[in-house]
């Protein structure tokens, strides 16, 4: 079973700033409801078994725009309520995704966050492959919205993330930083289980890459790819918003 479960729980407190209104920003559009961030997500492969969406800000209007206009899916869109979604970080959100994937039995993951706007081409590519996946963005490595992820002297994969978005920092000698696409593939079934059951309560409640650095950790090249995307929006504003919409971007998945 192939599942696709994306995160849009989170405050959107950046997005809403530049808005000068309280909004959701997955499901904001401005001349149509097709043209939101969870619907060109959703609608970038419609041959998953499952499609896990968490919740947790303006849930009610999440449930509303899903029954309304992703109704197409039918039953194999699962919806999660993170009511914790103002206390802990994105990984409490992840946490009750994968949770509901282990429960429905779900052999390959996609796990992608949800304010993103990507490439069709790129996520095919992620979809088809075989080994687990790795992304990036060719954008510039920012401390104020950049989560990057660095080769140390051993090669093994760390990922950096500050959630206050002032600086990033590196400790250690590394070979190579990138800019992550925020997409990930997990295709080893025992191996989510495992890195799941390994994480403690209070892991779960700071930032999703607790889990993606457990379950990468030890893996080698032969083991996952990296998919580099070709565009690749991080949607923290209206501006960003209308790069995708007003540039007919978002005609590419439609």
């Amino acid at each position: 079973m192939k599942a696709l479960l994306i995160t849009v729980a989170g405050l959107s407190s950046r997005f809403s700033e530049s808005l000068g209104r309280a909004c959701l920003k997955c499901i904001y559009y401005e001349d149509g409801p097709h043209e939101t961030l969870l619907y060109q997500m959703m609608h970038q492969n419609n041959e998953f078994d499952c499609y896990i969406i968490v919740g947790g800000f303006r849930y009610q209007e999440l449930t509303e725009y899903v029954g309304t206009y992703l109704h197409d899916f039918g039953e194999r869109i699962v919806l999660v309520e993170n009511k914790a979604y103002e206390k802990y970080g994105s990984g409490y959100s992840l946490y009750l995704g994968i949770q509901e994937a282990i429960r429905c039995g779900c052999d390959e993951l996609i796990f992608a966050e949800g304010d993103l706007y990507v490439d069709r081409a790129s996520f095919t590519r992620i979809y088809h492959a075989e080994r687990n996946v790795i992304t990036a963005s060719r954008e510039p490595i920012l401390a104020k919205k950049a989560v990057a992820f660095y080769f140390n002297e051993q090669q093994h994969i760390r990922y950096i993330y500050d959630t206050s978005h002032s600086s990033l920092e590196i400790k250690e000698p590394f070979l190579g930083i990138f800019n992550s696409g925020q997409i990930w593939k997990f295709t080893d079934k025992e191996r989510i289980s495992d890195a799941f059951s390994a994480i403690s309560e209070s892991g779960w409640q700071g930032t999703n890459l607790t889990f993606i650095q457990k379950y990468f950790e030890g893996l080698t090249d032969k083991d996952y790819e990296i998919v580099n995307f070709e565009t690749w929006i991080n949607c923290n504003t209206i501006s960003d918003y209308r790069k995708i919409y007003k540039r007919g971007l978002g005609n590419e998945n439609t």
